[in-house]
């Protein structure tokens, strides 16, 4: 019987691609490029390098960017910890640095294990915890009123969390998700994601503890995590925070729209 025959092949196609979702979800969701410990960063912007033994077979990267030399008679305004997205390394994402060194703030970036020279397993727990040491090692330096928690993309959940429990200046968030599952479902709607998938992230959770102010921006043609998944965060925002939409904005292009500059600008000034 032909309604048979195509039942069992849904059916396999419908398992196969289950057991992909799960056993190689690491592949799916995170793109690493690791480096070799000796690997030397070449940045057109001042800085330095932070290596800290996490335990004995795993080390936290960090490379902390200092502000624009034309600034240099200009006070320290504070520092920001950058929690970046799901690929490559603090490389990649180093083109961001000048808006934020160039508005006279620190800006402090980590990679994640098997990102860069991070190394240890790659687990939700750990990378909270890797962003957890990156605080601890700005408020031997700054106070709390002068750290600011960013995060970006994948960062966002692990940014969430960390300003949840940790005093700060202001939380930002640029293309946050409700949630790391609810953002798989989009994709994968007719399979049990809460079961499949290891990472969480719910950034929906975190954002009500967060007692620090809030500012997220968000593209509407965001192709990556969809417009309609960020806004579902903001029926949980204080009154004083701030949902920014970006109008035609997409996921990585946020920061060319006079929109993301101004709002940059209104919370950290220039």
């Amino acid at each position: 019987m032909k309604f048979f025959r195509w039942l069992k092949i849904l059916l396999l196609a419908y398992a196969l691609i289950g057991i992909a979702a799960y056993y190689l979800q690491d592949y799916f969701l995170f793109h690493p490029e690791p480096l070799t410990k000796s690997a030397k960063f070449d940045f057109d912007y001042p800085h330095r390098e932070v290596n800290i033994p996490f335990d004995a077979g795993s080390n936290l990267n960090i490379v902390q960017f200092m502000p624009d030399s034309s600034r240099a008679a200009a006070p320290v305004k504070g520092v920001v910890l950058y929690l970046h997205g799901n690929k490559k390394n603090i490389n990649w994402y180093a083109r961001q640095v000048p808006a934020f060194t160039g508005r006279g703030y620190e800006l402090w970036m980590i990679d994640y294990p098997g990102f860069g020279k991070s190394t240890g397993p790659l687990t939700e727990e750990r990378m909270y915890a890797y962003a957890e040491q990156l605080y601890r090692l700005a408020r031997a330096k700054y106070s709390a009123d002068s750290i600011t928690i960013y995060g970006k993309s994948m960062g966002t959940g692990i940014a969430a969390w960390l300003a949840s429990r940790s005093s700060c200046k202001q939380l930002i968030l640029e293309t946050p998700y409700y949630s790391l599952r609810s953002l798989v479902q989009r994709y994968l709607p007719v399979y049990p994601v809460s079961r499949m998938i290891r990472y969480n992230f719910p950034t929906w959770e975190f954002l009500p503890k967060v007692v620090a102010p809030v500012v997220i921006f968000h593209g509407t043609e965001d192709g990556v995590i969809p417009y309609s998944n960020a806004a579902r965060l903001q029926p949980l925002l204080k009154p004083a925070d701030k949902f920014i939409t970006i109008a035609d904005g997409s996921h990585n292009d946020l920061p060319e729209y006079e929109g993301y500059k101004k709002g940059l600008d209104s919370v950290l000034g220039f």
